[in-house]
């Protein structure tokens, strides 16, 4: 069979410190777009792309994390949502819309292993699946629900709160009526977490010049819970503002991804002192729980109780700068590529 041409997103170059777009170059490959014989591996066309902050860590020379590490001059891969050409697996078939884990190309053959779920829903944007409805929404649920059991009227810090997963903690900790508070790096930030997207308050964490003042402004009674995003001078901070027995669910360490070495932190003896429960997991281990979510937020999307920001680009050829934009918070809400329209 002829083969078609297919572009791809190749890593040229390791990257140290902040990723930069010409550390990634777009090629040409092609692909027979026919599922060899025999064989249990699914055609998919590729249509949205996801960037998100762990695919920095792929980026480094050496394994850092349980992402393992990209291959130079090979595609780079991440969440997306596809479309099944043609299948050697009886669980899908040509037409399914799929979510997974999916390769920064047109085209892609991958195996069943790679999909995590069939697209029942498609009265929602497709889009949705890469954000809210996909990885990031499955990790804000099972982060603030599983790892930071939060009560009516806790005191909810989330940092880096307009990104794909602080927006939505931050939503369902209004809609379980707590105070919530969210931390960004931008005044156009802030205004829409306060405006848009619900949070009693927030703050552009660059003009603060004392993090620990600005938590005691916000908190003066203290942090019940709080949704870790962001680590370094942040967690610092906030160690000093935990209420006895809060909790911290740790989903992610932004501002230590491009660091060479990662920095101390201080404060850990108030793990000690205020009981402070601190836990760091991974949406991989809640994937069980995809259904049980999906029947919680697809009602509290379609009644317009919970919104989702996306800031969309078009085209593969975009994707580099979209992915390396991400670092230095130039995104507004869930970053995502379009390669094709379903």
């Amino acid at each position: 069979m002829a083969e078609v041409k297919n572009k791809q997103v190749v890593l040229k170059e390791y990257v140290s410190g902040l990723p930069k777009e010409s550390d990634f170059q777009l090629v040409e490959g092609s692909i027979a777009l026919k599922v060899p014989e025999g064989s249990n591996q699914i055609l998919l066309k590729n249509l949205y792309l996801s960037c998100d902050p762990y695919q920095r860590m792929m980026m480094n020379e050496t394994i850092s994390s349980i992402f393992g590490t990209y291959t130079l001059g090979a595609p780079i891969h991440g969440y997306g949502v596809a479309k099944v050409l043609e299948s050697g697996h009886p669980d899908y078939k040509k037409g399914d819309l799929v979510w997974g884990y999916v390769i920064w190309e047109e085209y892609s053959l991958v195996p069943p292993t790679q999909i995590h779920f069939k697209i029942e829903h498609n009265d929602v944007p497709l889009s949705y699946y890469t954000g809210i409805l996909g990885m990031p929404g499955m990790t804000a649920y099972a982060g603030f629900f599983e790892i930071g059991s939060p009560k009516k009227e806790d005191r909810v810090f989330v940092s880096s709160a307009s990104g794909a997963v602080g927006q939505l903690v931050g939503q369902l900790a209004k809609l379980l009526g707590c105070y919530v508070v969210g931390s960004a790096g931008s005044k156009e930030k802030v205004e829409l977490l306060k405006n848009k997207l619900g949070f009693d308050e927030a703050f552009n964490y660059k003009e603060e010049p004392d993090l620990d003042a600005a938590l005691k402004r916000y908190f003066p009674e203290g942090i019940d819970l709080y949704f870790e995003n962001v680590g370094g001078k942040t967690l610092q901070a906030v160690l000093l503002n935990m209420r006895v027995h809060g909790r911290i669910a740790v989903c992610g360490m932004v501002s230590q991804y491009n660091l060479d070495r990662h920095e101390g932190i201080t404060n850990l003896v108030q793990l000690i002192f205020r009981r402070i429960r601190m836990h760091g997991f991974s949406v991989h281990d809640h994937y069980h729980l995809y259904p049980k979510f999906l029947e919680f937020i697809l009602p509290l999307i379609k009644q317009g109780k919970i919104v989702y920001l996306e800031d969309i680009v078009e085209g593969l050829e975009n994707g580099p700068a979209a992915l390396v934009g991400l670092y230095s918070g130039r995104n507004i809400g869930k970053q995502v590529v379009v390669i094709a329209h379903e």
